[in-house]
């Protein structure tokens, strides 16, 4: 059950409430577009930092709106919901995910990776709980994901703790600063930038997923059945706006964590810090993980599904074979 709070945290994100958009709603495309060759797309995402250039590319106006519109959700559940009621054509979550959400029906193929986290996603718990087995009798906090229980089901399994060790409480990833200030969990399974917020108020990282290398991994998920020549030209210019603002990240880091430290919520000081954990593919990496003949996602996406599998998540029939489309990224050599 969720804490009672009768004051919002300040914090928005992944994985910026709805609410604060001043009621932004879904709109879908209009009919009236399908007589063109060229047909917009819409992308739904919630506030992440390994989506954030995608964001910045947006404000910058290197993202034409004519082509792509970002919608901004709550959570990735939220996200799943609009690609499964085609009020978008595309999301941003993570691999877990797409996984899950195929196992239920939404044949989604994978054309971008935003990043590899290492380090960004996390347990943070109080300063006295210094190894994973103390949480035993602990109420751990954590998003109703498949990314959080991926987290926990590891985080458990090193432990040697099973769920019926420690009391979970689901708490939406906005609520994660209101239930640590009102002392409504001991620890937190959570992610940036709301692990630097909860970190500025005493809590310690007792895990991160550098300890697990190569397992959550955030994609552009498309609806399949828009990956036809009609939208080819706004998903690949979404996909070049992307690289565009992670380009000038790179190069202009400071210029770069101003611009997006309104949207994320944090200083800009510790933007770029929070941005530490995460391995961010260039074009010439995305080629490496999404075409070819042996593209390097496919077997991470298989064991991705073995792990979901063991936990319950996803039916012994679901794999992850047949999810990766690389026809979207710049040319090779392209910046």
């Amino acid at each position: 059950m969720k804490p009672h709070s009768t004051q919002k945290s300040p914090v928005f994100t992944r994985r910026r409430h709805l609410a604060a958009l001043s009621g932004l709603m879904f709109v879908p495309l209009l009919s009236a577009c399908g007589w063109s060759r060229d047909l917009p797309i819409a992308v739904a995402a919630h506030v992440w930092v390994g989506y954030e250039p995608m964001f910045m590319a947006r404000d910058r106006g290197w993202l034409d709106a004519a082509q792509v519109v970002l919608h901004e959700t709550h959570t990735a559940v939220e996200s799943v919901a609009a690609l499964r009621a085609s009020k978008v054509q595309a999301a941003a979550l993570t691999l877990d995910e797409v996984l899950a959400a195929r196992a239920s029906g939404l044949d989604l193929a994978v054309v971008l990776v935003f990043n590899v986290s290492m380090g960004a996603d996390m347990l943070l718990a109080r300063p006295d709980i210094h190894q994973l087995a103390q949480l035993k009798g602990e109420r751990i906090g954590y998003e109703a994901s498949s990314v959080a229980e991926v987290m926990l089901a590891e985080i458990l399994k090193r432990a040697g703790l099973v769920r019926q060790d420690v009391r979970l409480v689901k708490i939406a990833i906005d609520e994660h600063m209101t239930a640590w200030q009102q002392h409504g969990v001991e620890a937190l399974i959570t992610y940036e930038p709301v692990a630097t917020q909860l970190m500025d108020q005493g809590m310690v990282r007792l895990f991160d997923s550098q300890q697990i290398p190569d397992t959550i991994v955030d994609v552009l998920a498309v609806r399949r059945d828009v990956l036809d020549g009609a939208h080819a030209k706004a998903l690949k210019h979404l996909v070049a706006g992307h690289f565009r603002a992670l380009d000038h990240l790179t190069r202009n880091p400071q210029d770069a964590s101003y611009r997006m430290a309104p949207h994320l919520n944090l200083p800009p000081k510790e933007v770029l810090s929070a941005f530490k954990g995460l391995i961010q593919p260039t074009p010439t990496h995305n080629h490496r993980l999404l075409a070819g003949d042996k593209p390097q996602l496919q077997p991470i996406a298989q064991r991705i599904a073995g792990i979901l599998r063991n936990a319950g998540l996803i039916t012994p029939q679901a794999d992850g074979l047949d999810i990766i489309n690389g026809a979207y990224l710049p040319s090779q050599g392209t910046p």
